[in-house]
């Protein structure tokens, strides 16, 4: 299929009014985060000074990063329950293969691609299942990645004995947290230059617009000649990618492999993509809402912090903000039609 046709065909199913809504809410979410954060700095002054601002900047890098991964198959009207675990898994994963490489005595450079081996592979071994399952076998998105949730919790506490994992050398630290790019830090710099990356793929190539033809009408795209189950398989795989990137950025900041790094992540970068103006129904969102997104769950997650909000509290209040945002999603949707 040419991209003319691809491109008439997604304007086809377009609806106007829906895009207009999300337009509006991509306007104003920038004025929540203003006042959110003023909200918070009212309490503690704290807040807005330098230090923590820029703790805001580095933690939102690794949840943009995660809630991009969620939008790309949230855009198909999927959604990756298996993430968080996903993380845990290569943190361990990575930690081992460099743990047990120097063990062996090879070189750093050899040390390192070994990690960065062992932890894309099995990101992308996770993806690929959850792609098979999903595209192949037509198993509900819910069903198949919690099935692959508790496989990867499995597999990291079994790998790592419920322990971290020691072993990761200092210069993998350094290039992927301490270090620096361009004068930003390396988590924010990757995050920048992934999101570049990634909106390209969304906005200018065949797959990045098949992706949304999908999730606004699948069988239009499957009677427009879209090999949609390949590309299915490819956006679990995409998204598990970036899940094994945020895990080996968040490993080199602990400096160990951690079972349970990935912990509320799952939940975090789904609320990130939906608050941001992902639907869940598919077809709208992009690089863009995830980032506002995980800003506004980041801010609101420190400044709960500053304020000494229990955590079992900031754990309703996140729950009840996917709600909420679910909600807003779908009175948006009924207000378009």
């Amino acid at each position: 299929m040419s991209d003319l046709e691809l491109t008439v065909a997604a304007k086809d199913t377009d609806r106007p009014k829906l895009a207009l809504s999300h337009r509006l809410w991509s306007a104003v979410l920038p004025v929540a985060l203003a006042l959110l954060l003023l909200g918070f700095a009212a309490v503690d002054h704290g807040v807005l000074s330098p230090a923590n601002l820029l703790n805001i900047a580095q933690q939102t890098s690794y949840l943009a990063l995660f809630a991009m991964a969620q939008t790309v198959v949230i855009l198909t009207r999927g959604f990756d329950l298996a993430l968080g675990p996903t993380v845990s898994m290569v943190s361990v994963g990575s930690a081992l293969a460099m743990a047990g490489a120097t063990a062996s005595g090879h070189g750093t450079v050899a040390v390192l691609l070994a990690g960065l081996s062992a932890g894309f592979a099995l990101g992308i071994a996770c993806g690929l299942f959850n792609g098979v399952v999903v595209a192949l076998f037509g198993v509900n998105p819910f069903v198949a990645t919690l099935g692959s949730y508790n496989i990867a919790i499995g597999i990291a506490t079994t790998l790592s004995s419920g322990r971290p994992v020691q072993g990761v050398p200092a210069p993998f630290s350094q290039i992927f947290y301490s270090g620096s790019i361009f004068g930003l830090p390396a988590a924010i710099a990757i995050t920048v230059a992934v999101g570049l990356g990634l909106h390209l793929l969304l906005a200018r190539t065949v797959f990045g617009r098949s992706l949304y033809l999908i999730g606004t009408n699948p069988r239009a795209a499957a009677v427009a000649g879209l090999p949609v189950k390949r590309i299915l398989v490819a956006t679990y795989v995409l998204c598990s990618g970036l899940a094994a990137l945020g895990a080996i950025m968040m490993t080199a900041r602990t400096g160990s492999g951690e079972p349970n790094l990935g912990g509320a992540l799952s939940l975090q970068a789904i609320a990130g993509a939906v608050v941001g103006g992902t639907s869940l129904a598919g077809g709208r969102g992009g690089v863009g809402t995830a980032v506002l997104g995980a800003l506004f769950i980041t801010i609101l997650s420190n400044g709960m912090n500053l304020t000494r909000i229990d955590g079992y509290v900031q754990m309703v209040v996140l729950g009840a903000i996917v709600i909420i945002g679910v909600l807003l999603d779908r009175l948006r949707q009924e207000r378009s039609a």
